[in-house]
Order: C-alpha cells, then sequence, then structure tokens
C-alpha cells in the first residue's frame, strides 16, 4: 500500500514528547491562509472532523486529517511531517515549545499513482 504521509525522526521526537504531556494525539491540515496551512497537533478528539475531511493517514500512530479541498490540491503528493524553529500562531500543541510543524512534500512517482488507482484511492 503506498503511504500518502511520513515523518521525520525530529517531529517524532516532538511527537513522543506531546503524547507523554497530552496522551493521544491527532492531525489536521486545514488548507486555509497563513497559518492554517500548516498541520496542527490536538490531544485527539480535541478537532472535530467531518464529511469535509479526508483521513490521510497515520503517522507515529496519530491520525493525519486534511480538509477536502486542500487534498483535491494536494493527491498527487506525498506529504512529509516535519518541524522547524519559531513560533507559529496556531492553537497547535507544540507551539510554546518554540517550533512548529511543517509539511515537505514531493509528487508521487507514477507506481504510487498507479498503486493507488488499483486501491480506489485516487
Amino acid at each position: 500500500m503506498t503511504e500518502r504521509i511520513g515523518i521525520t525522526k525530529a517531529a517524532s521526537a516532538v511527537i513522543e514528547e506531546l503524547r507523554e504531556r497530552f496522551g493521544p494525539l491527532m492531525f489536521h491540515q486545514s488548507g486555509g491562509c497563513c497559518d492554517g496551512s500548516s498541520p496542527m497537533c490536538f490531544e485527539d478528539g480535541d478537532f472535530k472532523t467531518g464529511a469535509s475531511d479526508v483521513l490521510l493517514g497515520h503517522v507515529d500512530d496519530c491520525p493525519f486529517y486534511m480538509s477536502k479541498d486542500q487534498y483535491e490540491y494536494w493527491k498527487h503528493t506525498h506529504l512529509t511531517l516535519d518541524i522547524t524553529k519559531g513560533r507559529g500562531s496556531s492553537f497547535s500543541l507544540e507551539i510554546p515549545m518554540g517550533i512548529r510543524f511543517l509539511i515537505r512534500s514531493r509528487l508521487l512517482t507514477e507506481s504510487e499513482l498507479q498503486q493507488l488507482k488499483e486501491e480506489g484511492l485516487l
């Protein structure tokens, strides 16, 4: 199965630290402007998902959701969750740590796209 989202070691370490403090976590990327287009980390269930959200996959056992509109733009890409120094202005749990999550992306390969089509996921 083709994975749509991955994670760096640095982001994984932050998730582990946040999980120790807050328990189970989840991510959502809305595709809004400014920091709204950054992935945001919440305690699992604190962000209510609905019919306008797509479950993209899991990173370190945390569900990662994306708004359908954003997914339509990025459905041909593989995303990697990473971190960078600097405070964002969102409600994401990592913000007080002086870092923020971000997404790095690459286009899916032809074989990855074909596999997603065969699995009915594209």
